[in-house]
């Protein structure tokens, strides 16, 4: 029985390496992007709020974040180029994700189960506040690519410049008001921003 082992498993999401596609100066993992990405979805849930007097559910959306990619300790990190190959192949990942999610919530004691399922399978995540982790989700990857610039790697040149138009893309105002007002400090150095 696997009853139990639920967070050895989310502890193991640290040792997942993202862009392993990509030479990074700045290597980064799947715990560090979760973190980041509830980060994200904080603020854009806040700059929502009281920048577009939005009504939404912060808390919920941060917790959704912090599980969006739980189901990568089972299959890794499978980087976008690969997945989005073909209709077929995204299908087929998809479906992988979906086994690995339901094998994750399996280790969950009976008691905890209904907690959990809504932060791990795909049908049971409410949508509208997934539209928030997704766009938290883009604009992370944009601000990798920001920070690899401002490493001197010029190899993530192409996926900035791709990742800020499908986050701009999103047609949320808060994503273009973080991108606009934030974004452009992740570039610079650290004498640069303490200026």
């Amino acid at each position: 029985m696997t009853d139990g082992h639920f967070f050895a498993y989310l502890y193991r999401l640290r040792l997942i390496q993202r862009w392993v596609l990509m030479r990074s100066a700045v290597p980064e993992n799947v715990a560090e992007h979760s973190f980041q990405v509830a980060l994200l979805t904080h603020a854009l849930c806040t700059i929502g709020q009281s920048v577009f007097g939005k009504d939404v559910d912060t808390g919920s959306a941060v917790i959704l974040a912090l599980f969006h990619d739980a189901e990568e300790d089972m299959t890794g990190d499978i980087p976008s180029p690969v997945k989005h190959h073909n209709p077929g192949m995204l299908r087929s990942v998809r479906e992988i994700e979906s086994l690995a999610s339901k094998e994750l919530l399996g280790m969950v004691p009976e008691q905890l189960v209904s907690a959990y399922r809504p932060l791990l399978t795909g049908p049971e995540r409410d949508p509208e506040l997934m539209r928030w982790v997704k766009a938290a989700d883009a604009l992370d990857a944009y601000l990798k690519c920001a920070i690899e610039f401002a490493a001197g790697n010029r190899e993530f040149t192409v996926a900035e410049r791709q990742l800020e138009a499908k986050a701009r893309a999103m047609n949320m105002p808060e994503v273009d008001y973080f991108l606009d007002r934030f974004a452009p400090s992740f570039r610079m150095t650290l004498d640069e921003i303490t200026e």
